[in-house]
């Protein structure tokens, strides 16, 4: 006779991607036999904002912060929803063209209702406190690095100068964030 099957360890995936985003792929990693229940987040690249017609974003990171963020909000995922059974988080870096996935978060659990909270609070998380930052293409009035509402370290929601210096007014020539506002230094030197 057989001895009961070895539970299944939970798992924690996060990935930081300059390709293209799979939802498959997401869906694979927190696949669980344990579980009846995968609620999935993907948030997309719209075609417009506030009226100006938008042609893609570009991400950017801290992405050794990134991982340590993201590790704690799982860590509070657990806590706040101990049934969930594993996690998924991929965030695509660089060019999201329209249409495109810039983040897919997939959790797993007995039940449906627990994954879907957990989801919730993951993506309100994540925008609130990982160090990824968004910039607006537009077809015609150029470009804005936009800083999201529930962001923790910021003073003011779609602050075009502050958050970080606009690519356009960078003297290096790169693409990315340059410049933190002070309350981004005073917040990251606080963690």
């Amino acid at each position: 006779m057989e001895g009961p099957a070895e539970e299944e360890k939970k798992k924690d995936v996060f990935k930081l991607s300059h390709d293209r985003l799979s939802v498959q792929e997401v869906v694979e990693a927190v696949t669980s036999t344990s579980c009846g229940a995968i609620s999935i987040f993907i948030g997309t690249t719209r075609d417009s904002f506030e009226g100006r017609k938008v042609i893609g974003l570009e991400y950017d990171a801290y992405e050794a912060m990134v991982q340590s963020e993201l590790t704690k909000l799982s860590v509070d995922i657990r806590a706040r929803w101990p049934i969930v059974e594993h996690l998924c988080v991929h965030h695509r870096l660089g060019w999201v063209p329209v249409g495109e996935a810039s983040v897919v978060i997939a959790m797993s659990s007995p039940h449906r209702h627990d994954a879907q909270q957990a989801v919730q609070y993951c993506i309100s998380s994540l925008k609130a406190s990982v160090p990824i930052w968004k910039k607006e293409v537009y077809e015609t009035d150029g470009a804005c690095w936009k800083e999201n509402a529930e962001c923790s370290w910021g003073g003011a929601k779609d602050r075009e100068v502050g958050l970080v210096m606009k690519a356009e007014e960078s003297t290096t020539g790169e693409a990315g964030p340059k410049l933190m506002s002070p309350e981004s230094i005073d917040y990251f030197q606080s963690l």
